[in-house]
This record gives structure tokens, C-alpha cells and sequence, in this order.
């Protein structure tokens, strides 16, 4: 590990398999810095149910148990104990703007003179932001994609930069010993605006479909269970990285279908800031289909590494299964194609190399 400055990552949830935090944006933040440690001493600060202190490798991980959730909000952590944890660092991340433990933080390193750099991963509570801009309080944000930046109407600001996302490609890699199976894989969050009830119901003939995920909103998985009678459709709620690596390496190809508009009216301005399963799939040498909703349009070379296809429009998103399912072949070089692209732009030692050059600047 070559000596660096000591830098401590602020998450309000962490990738946690026993508290049934799955979701890309907990992945995310945990990978980056467990990637980070071997570059320079890292640490990852969390809240939680158990007050705990642990260590991934060289990572290590403090989790603040018990603490006040803002407005009842559980995404919406603080606690005083926080401070304490910043002492002796040189660089501060947080990762969630709009919630009042970055926000405070800013605060206090912005009097201190202290660096403090930003990462919005969507999401959020109640916050000083709501009444303030908190933006000029961080040295830094850094985005995971161009469309994030866009969003937050910072393209030409100096101090907003582009870092993207990492896969663990040693991790999420092909097996050239395992098969494909005529299935397509969905891993995510079960909620309307992912569109995965237009997946079901584009679903052809002779294909099956392994949807992975925790349910988020009961009736509408009890919609999709309605879509899928007669189909080949499982749905696997609890899945460990084992049993997801092998989805991904089975699957004929992985499918992000999100919307803007989900099926019952209610609009999503930013249903993806990046597409981290689309990169885990891509990894293994599968294919992917999304839709052309925000940030994955960059990840996805639309005929190369899999198809791009409108938000909403079943019926392309048929044809462009049935074209994967009627050739293999070309979907094997799609394949091939995708985890080149990963291995030439989305790698986590990359995504370091962008942090620390960004901190250091």
C-alpha cells in the first residue's frame, strides 16, 4: 500500500446482507473504499442497528449503532459519535448529499479548512438543503456518471468532476466452464419505476426469466406475480454474491429496464444515476439491455456491448431478446465486447485513481 492521505468514507447505510441493504448505491460505496485501502489508510464510517468496528481486508469499517434517524427517516442517520471518527483524517467523503450527517459535516470541515468531498447516490431526507445550498460547503463533488452532473446543473462548476463506477473484475468474471442458459436475469431493487413488469410482459416464448431482488412494495410484486403466471418466471429474494455471481454467469443476458413513468403514472426524474448491475453483468461477458433512461445510455454501446431501447416500449424489448435468443454466436462477441469495456473504463482501481487525484487537487 503506498503511503497516502488518510481518507474516511461517509455512508448512511452500509452494504449490509444481514440488515437487507442490497441495493447498488451500498455496493458502491463499500467497494470503493475497500479499494481505496490498498492504495492508502481508508476507513468507512456507517450507521446501524449494533455498534460495531470490523475490518474488509484492509478496509476498516465503524458502524454507529443505534442512531437518531432524522425525522423518523431510516436512510436519514446522525449521531455526535460521527465526529469523533473524523479526527486524524485528512480527506472526508460523504456519499448522500441531502442528508443532515453530511450536511453537518460539511459544515464543520468548511470552518475547519478541512477537505470534504461529495458523491450523491440518489436518495436523501430531511436536510439543511432544503432551505440552503449546501454545494459550495463541499471542496469537491464527485459524480458517478455525466448525466448525474447534468442533473445536479453542474457541468461547467470547476469543482465538479466525473469519477464513474468500478467493478471487481476479478470477482464478477466470466467461467468459460459454465454454460448459458435461456434465461434472462434482472437484479435490483423490486419497485415500479424499474420497469420489471414490462420485462415480464415482453418476455418470449421459450425464454426464462430469474428476477432477483428484495421487495420494496408489496402490491406491486403482487402485480408482477399476476404478469408472470404461465411464464417462466422465478423470483429469488435472497440471493448471497455466490449465488448472484453464478445468475450472472449463466444468464443469456442481464436487463435494466427503468422508466421515467412507471405503470401507475407516478414520474422518477433520476431512476438511475449509473446501472451497477448492468457493469456486474457486463463483467461476466453478458450482454445487457436497458432502457434509454438516464445514466446507462454510458454504459451500454447500443449494438456492440447490448441494445439500448425506449423506456416503455415492449415490444422492441422483445425483439431484442428473441434477436439474442436466435443468435447466440453474436451475443457470445456482445458479451466478449461488454467486459472489454469494463476493463477499459469501470474498474475500482481506476475509480481510486480518479478520488485521490481529485482529493490531491
Amino acid at each position: 500500500m503506498t503511503k497516502g492521505p488518510r481518507v474516511v468514507h461517509i455512508v448512511p447505510a452500509l452494504f449490509s446482507e444481514d440488515d437487507r441493504i442490497l441495493g447498488g448505491a451500498e455496493r458502491y460505496v463499500l467497494e470503493l473504499a475497500r479499494h481505496m485501502a490498498d492504495e492508502t489508510p481508508t476507513k468507512l464510517v456507517s450507521f446501524g442497528e449494533k455498534d460495531r468496528r470490523d475490518t474488509v481486508g484492509r478496509l476498516s469499517v465503524r458502524v454507529i449503532g443505534k442512531p437518531w434517524h432524522v425525522r423518523g427517516q431510516r436512510y436519514n442517520p446522525m449521531a455526535l459519535s460521527l465526529f469523533a471518527e473524523l479526527r486524524n483524517v485528512d480527506v472526508i467523503h460523504c456519499h448522500q448529499q441531502h442528508v443532515l450527517a453530511s450536511s453537518l459535516v460539511a459544515l464543520t470541515c468548511k470552518f475547519a479548512r478541512r477537505p470534504v468531498f461529495v458523491t450523491d447516490l440518489g436518495g436523501g431526507g430531511w436536510d439543511l438543503s432544503a432551505y440552503v445550498s449546501t454545494d459550495g460547503w463541499y471542496s469537491g463533488h464527485l459524480h458517478i456518471s455525466e448525466y448525474s452532473r447534468k442533473v445536479f446543473q453542474q457541468e461547467k462548476k470547476p469543482w465538479s468532476h466525473v469519477i464513474l463506477g468500478g467493478v471487481d473484475t476479478e470477482k464478477f468474471s466470466p467461467d468459460e466452464s459454465a454454460s448459458r442458459a435461456q434465461t434472462v436475469l434482472f437484479v435490483g431493487r423490486l419497485l415500479p419505476h424499474k420497469g420489471i413488469d414490462n420485462l415480464i410482459t415482453a418476455l418470449p416464448d421459450g425464454l426464462a426469466l430469474e428476477i432477483i431482488g428484495w421487495p420494496h412494495d408489496q402490491a406491486y410484486l403482487e402485480h408482477l406475480h399476476g404478469l408472470a403466471e404461465g411464464k417462466q418466471v422465478t423470483f429469488v429474494h435472497d440471493c448471497d454474491d455466490r449465488a448472484l455471481l453464478m445468475a450472472y454467469r449463466r444468464a443469456m443476458c442481464v436487463v435494466l429496464p427503468s422508466v421515467y413513468q412507471d405503470m401507475y403514472g407516478a414520474q422518477t426524474k433520476v431512476p438511475e444515476l449509473l446501472g451497477q448491475t448492468l457493469l456486474e453483468g457486463m463483467a461476466c461477458a453478458t450482454p445487457v439491455i436497458c432502457t434509454n433512461v438516464a445514466s446507462m445510455p454510458e454504459i451500454v454501446n447500443d449494438g456492440l456491448t447490448g441494445f439500448v431501447v425506449p423506456p416503455n416500449d415492449v415490444a422492441t424489448l422483445r425483439q431484442r431478446l428473441t434477436w439474442l435468443f436466435e443468435h447466440p454466436r453474436e451475443a457470445s462477441v456482445m458479451g466478449e465486447r461488454a467486459r472489454r469495456r469494463v476493463l477499459e473504463k469501470f474498474t475500482w482501481p481506476m475509480v481510486v485513481r480518479r478520488c485521490l487525484e481529485i482529493y490531491a487537487g
